[in-house]
């Protein structure tokens, strides 16, 4: 059997998301420098980590990854504001990000705060879109800069099936509400399905699942949750309860949304939810472990940001509490788990078990 290539893979799925995603940022908006700042974050270069282990969990579930890829592009949208937000002044103060000036030193405060705002909602827009690879049209995103009184329509609203059922309770373990019990889900129906065809592949109250199991990640109770305790935490003695906070929300959150979207949108079964949201929680942690010490071992050139900017600010990481070799054994020891959770699924799950074994070598 032929070793996976994890580097093709990686490739053509950041290839995939970023096809769309220039789709669907083609037509410039008003005002225009908006949308250029929009842009300028978004283009500048990410692996679209997220995007890609919401499609490899998708395929590990036996679906096929075309079917999510707005649901699964939009997490990138999340994911760049929340860099955008990060590099502010008032948080984390960084001139570089990915090799390039940050937003703020581009174009501004004010327009890199809006731009990340601008992304953020664009992202629940761009994850109510069930016909891919076609991006909404521009007169849905555009018709309010003309001054006239024309109605806004989203894109989403065609086709929409007026009886979606309401969120159930049941929000992603680990964060707020572990014990909620998960909605049932409905008999399996043709036209219960986005847009009302027998051949979609996705239901609504999955999709409405996936909407609230994003939000849960991305807000107080995920990773701008972490955000401030992270700040809160600066200069002050590190401890492992808070530690583990931080990194479980700050950035764990939105990384285990990323998985669970896979399987939720499958509509799998509870055990296979469990199973790769546990995968989630453990590659997420590993991850934030991983920048951690790449603040301490990695340089500039390598990071394309500035170094060593945990310990000026006096961040709470694991460095500082476990020093490098404890931490990168950490990292180890949740990635060695989260691939042996992956051992009731098939060869459809070598994408995520690969993934995991890149993280935890990453330079970047």
């Amino acid at each position: 059997m032929a070793k996976f290539d994890i580097k093709t893979y990686l490739k053509d799925k950041r290839e995939l998301v970023d096809s769309y995603l220039e789709s669907y940022f083609a037509t410039p908006s008003l005002p225009s420098v908006l949308h250029e700042a929009m842009r300028y974050s978004l283009f500048a270069g990410g692996k679209r980590i997220r995007p890609i282990l919401a499609l490899a969990s998708y395929e590990a579930c036996g679906r096929d990854p075309n079917d999510i890829i707005p649901q699964a592009a939009a997490l990138e949208l999340i994911h760049t504001y929340s860099l955008i937000h990060d590099d502010l002044p008032a948080m984390d103060n960084d001139d570089l990000r990915r090799g390039k000036p940050t937003n703020h030193k581009v174009f501004g405060e004010a327009m890199a705060i809006l731009a990340g705002d601008a992304l953020l909602t664009e992202a629940f827009s761009m994850m109510t879109n069930t016909n891919p690879p076609s991006p909404p049209s521009v007169a849905s995103r555009t018709d309010f800069t003309k001054g006239g009184n024309t109605e806004v329509r989203a894109s989403f609203t065609k086709g929409r099936d007026n009886n979606m059922e309401p969120f159930a309770k049941g929000e992603m373990g680990g964060l707020s509400g572990e014990n909620s019990p998960p909605p049932t889900p409905p008999p399996s129906r043709g036209r219960d399905r986005v847009g009302g065809a027998s051949d979609m592949k996705i239901k609504p109250s999955a999709l409405m699942r996936v909407i609230r199991d994003i939000a849960i990640s991305a807000g107080a109770c995920g990773m701008v949750g972490g955000q401030a305790q992270d700040i809160l935490s600066e200069n002050t003695k590190p401890d492992i309860d808070t530690l583990h906070f931080i990194h479980l929300h700050k950035t764990a959150a939105l990384i285990t949304a990323s998985v669970r979207m896979g399987p939720i949108l499958a509509d799998s079964d509870e055990d296979t939810l469990k199973a790769l949201t546990s995968y989630g929680k453990n590659t997420g942690l590993a991850f934030q472990i991983i920048d951690d010490i790449l603040d301490v071992e990695g340089n500039t050139k390598e990071l394309g940001k500035s170094s060593g900017s945990d310990k000026k600010k006096k961040k709470m990481t694991y460095p500082s509490l476990f020093r490098i070799e404890g931490s990168r054994q950490k990292a180890h020891d949740l990635i060695s788990e989260a691939i042996n959770i992956l051992r009731i699924f098939s060869s459809k799950a070598d994408p995520l078990r690969e993934i995991a074994r890149y993280l935890i070598k990453r330079r970047s």
